[in-house]
């Protein structure tokens, strides 16, 4: 079977699955190739890298991917606006050469330049001047500059101690230095995603400040626009987290995944592979719905 050819047999069980994690194509630290190559050695036996709003480096994950012998699910991580927040939602297994939702990412991504430099303007206005070249040092591809690399400026800067201050005390609503960007809709990124062959997966559901209302509401909608997954063993998720979303998983009917939310070894709370919760029993993981779309290594590569 040829390599890059996603595999119709059905995946072996996953006990380390790790389907959410960025690099240095958006806001992470590590390039693809280092990814795969950490995911390796930490024991990861299904991986996906989901870029924020960009799928760029694709091929590059797959290909590394697979010389190490490690199944791959294509992936990226959408921003969507809902009920007056941002959500992510995961897309994994899609066709990465897809027109539509290349196309649909770049819109999402257009405007962050602008915005970059208004958020340089109202750091400036507290006394912080250079923030935009600061917040540049830090970016690989310059259509995804973001809060993240902002924050790692402010850290280094010396204006914040670590990355969870910078977040306390700018860059988010209300502070210093936040400003709205228009991302896309819930439909939109499901429908990109599932055109393009893919799965929708709504991410790490607790660390979003809704009411039980909104969060009902977003899970409603998420799966009347075709969405079929949440993740429920996530970096973020506390083991109550996880327990709770377990039964949001069930009670919607959903498929669960996987993944530490990986960005940097100095900065991220659970290394890539290192998550330290599988998924229950009691739920179907997103990748038996995804068995067809794993790209396998060939034996050689595999041994």
């Amino acid at each position: 079977m040829n390599p890059t050819t996603p595999s119709s047999a059905t995946l072996d069980i996953c006990s380390n699955a790790d389907l959410h994690c960025h690099s240095t194509v958006s806001d992470g630290t590590l390039a693809p190739e280092a990814l795969a190559a950490r995911a390796k050695a930490n024991g990861v036996d299904l991986w996906a890298l989901t870029d924020h709003d960009e799928i760029s480096g694709q091929q590059r994950a797959l290909d590394a991917a697979l010389a190490l012998g490690l199944p791959y699910l294509t992936g990226t991580e959408i921003s969507v606006s809902f009920a007056g927040r941002v959500v992510h939602i995961v897309g994994l297994g899609f066709e990465h050469r897809d027109e539509a939702l290349t196309a649909g990412l770049r819109a999402t991504r257009g405007g962050r330049g602008e915005r970059a430099r208004e958020m340089a303007a109202s750091l400036a206005q507290v006394g912080i001047k250079g923030a935009y070249e600061g917040a540049l040092q830090y970016v690989g591809n310059p259509e995804l500059i973001s809060r993240t690399h902002f924050a790692r400026f402010l850290v280094e800067a010396g204006h914040c101690s670590d990355i969870p201050e910078v977040f306390r005390r700018f860059l988010t609503e209300g502070k210093p230095g936040y400003v709205e960007h228009k991302w896309a809709s819930l439909g939109d990124a499901v429908r990109w995603v599932r055109e393009a062959g893919g799965e929708a997966v709504i991410a790490h559901p607790g660390r979003y400040p809704f009411t039980p209302t909104e969060e009902y509401a977003l899970f409603t909608e998420f799966i009347a626009h075709g969405g079929r997954g949440v993740e429920v063993v996530t970096g973020s998720h506390t083991a109550a987290d996880a327990a709770k979303y377990t039964e949001t998983a069930l009670e919607f009917g959903l498929y669960a995944s996987r993944g530490s939310d990986f960005h940097s070894p100095e900065e991220s709370r659970t290394d890539l592979g290192r998550l330290d919760a599988g998924l229950s029993g009691r739920l179907r993981p997103i990748w038996e719905l995804l068995a067809p779309r794993i790209h396998r290594p060939t034996a050689a590569a595999a041994a």
